[in-house]
């Protein structure tokens, strides 16, 4: 018997890893980087114009205007988000509760039906990283158009020109990214300015860029295999009829090369799959991953593996869909009497969907019927109520002012009922607001102890209008002695 060396082939006491722990990982830890082979197929020049598309659409959105306003503005500094004209403010938590709670349900319904979809066709990353920063790689290694290890080494003057068109472009990206926070106008306003006067912004800019330079230059798809949360959370919403790019198992094996066929058949040898093993589905994976393994977590569905082994079946006379889009059950690789057909209404669907439909419509009555201003009437601090002389009483109360609209406007208020009381307003001024200004305003409502004298408290309404004569109509209770 052979004894066991406790050591590993180059003399370390660690033992040697049986493979890659990551498709990015040398089994000593080290980097392996990946050149992925371009396989121009069907998918891919689908995939090519919808990133371009998406590009545009990126960079276009912070542009343009819906109603004066930005289609899109995620304002932190002035607390508001806009979309589609529309301005919601930390005030909308009902609204922001359905919104948060609609994107989720989105995400669940789409990863039920289309898998990773997003991550392959949509996300950002993959868009910039195959469609803008893996052909300035290509050009430079004199790769162009079929990717795949460097035939040339980027050095010198050309890892210059390089790293100076990739800090062009973070530079570019990075101020793109900020305009969805302050505002093209904002953004625009800094650019001819001097860093000195907004070092803080210039600070955020700075910093968004290089991380823009380390994540295309760099970490790449790393981001997609260990950073990004994204991923995993849509792995664990796949069942086995979600959408996924599956090899075919029972058809492609066992592998085996192609070889021509011989005059007498000998039964007692297996027939041969259908897969050749020639590896072009993880040559041109752009995260290293071999999808003939079954699903796993590095599978962004970017459908180059398709691309590839199609090309490959086409030459050797093969049906195409060796590698598909499918799902596990239409494989047979989760049931044990083969593959049953794919199924896109089935009860998780039907449920997100339901409750997509609740939620959203809840979300767009909120939004419709949402008003040009917010009133909130709130019980003052101190004694609940002040006796100032003969039946006469006061309360101190607080109104939260918000004007929602895109004008100034200046607010009266007046109590509809009961008649006998009488509002004050401490601070007159503070009545009227800029555009999305709020204001805490102080009262004092005086009325007679009558009203009061059965419960020791009375329901009064108050009416606020505002320049364009929107009105509202607040309830609000006044409290006093109980006879």
């Amino acid at each position: 018997m052979k004894p066991v060396n406790s050591f590993s082939e180059t003399g370390s006491p660690l033992l040697d890893s049986p493979e890659h722990v990551l498709s990015t990982l040398e089994k000593d830890g080290s980097r392996r980087w990946l050149w992925p082979q371009l396989s121009k197929g069907k998918f891919w020049n689908r995939r090519r114009w919808i990133g371009y598309a998406l590009i545009a659409f990126f960079v276009a959105l912070p542009h343009v205007r819906v109603g004066g306003k930005p289609a899109l503005l995620l304002d932190i500094t002035h607390r508001q988000l806009i979309i589609v004209g529309h301005t919601y403010l930390p005030t909308d938590t009902l609204l922001l509760a359905f919104g948060i709670v609609s994107i989720f349900l989105v995400i669940m319904l789409t990863t039920a039906l289309s898998g990773r979809i997003w991550c392959g066709w949509g996300c950002p990353q993959t868009v910039y990283m195959e469609f803008l920063f893996r052909p300035i790689d290509r050009w430079f290694e004199n790769t162009s158009g079929r990717g795949g290890a460097p035939r040339r080494k980027v050095t010198g003057p050309l890892a210059v020109v390089r790293y100076a068109i990739y800090l062009v472009l973070s530079m570019a990206l990075a101020h793109t990214f900020l305009s969805y926070f302050v505002g093209t106008d904002q953004l625009a306003h800094w650019l001819r300015s001097s860093p000195a006067k907004h070092p803080l912004a210039f600070f955020v800019m700075t910093g968004t860029t290089v991380a823009m330079m380390f994540d295309f230059l760099f970490f790449r798809e790393q981001l997609c295999l260990i950073a990004c949360p994204y991923g995993r959370f849509q792995s664990v919403m796949l069942d086995r009829f979600s959408l996924i790019v599956g090899y075919d198992v029972k058809r492609g094996e066992p592998r085996g090369k192609l070889r021509k066929s011989l005059p007498i058949v000998d039964r007692s040898m297996p027939v041969a799959g259908d897969c050749v093993d020639c590896k072009q589905c993880v040559v041109v994976c752009p995260t290293g991953i071999d999808i003939r393994e079954g699903l796993q977590m590095e599978c962004i569905n970017c459908t180059q593996c398709i691309d590839a082994c199609d090309a490959v079946m086409e030459k050797i006379g093969k049906p195409k869909g060796l590698i598909r889009y499918s799902s596990q059950a239409a494989l047979g690789t989760c049931f044990k009497n083969g593959g049953r057909s794919s199924r896109a209404v089935r009860p998780r669907t039907i449920l997100y969907a339901v409750l997509l439909l609740i939620v959203g419509t809840a979300f767009c009555y909120k939004v419709v019927n949402q008003s040009a201003f917010d009133a909130v009437v709130m019980r003052g601090s101190g004694n609940p109520y002040t006796s100032i002389g003969v039946g006469r009483v006061y309360n101190s109360l607080k109104l939260r002012l918000v004007n929602r609209s895109s004008e100034p406007q200046r607010y009266q208020i007046v109590i509809s009922s009961p008649q006998d009381v009488v509002i004050d307003v401490m601070q007159p001024e503070k009545l009227s607001l800029a555009a999305g200004d709020n204001h805490l305003l102080v009262l004092t409502a005086e009325f007679p102890a009558s009203l009061t004298k059965l419960n020791g408290s009375t329901t009064a309404t108050m009416l606020i209008t505002d320049d364009a004569g929107r009105t509202r109509n607040l309830d609000f209770q006044l409290l006093g002695p109980k006879q």
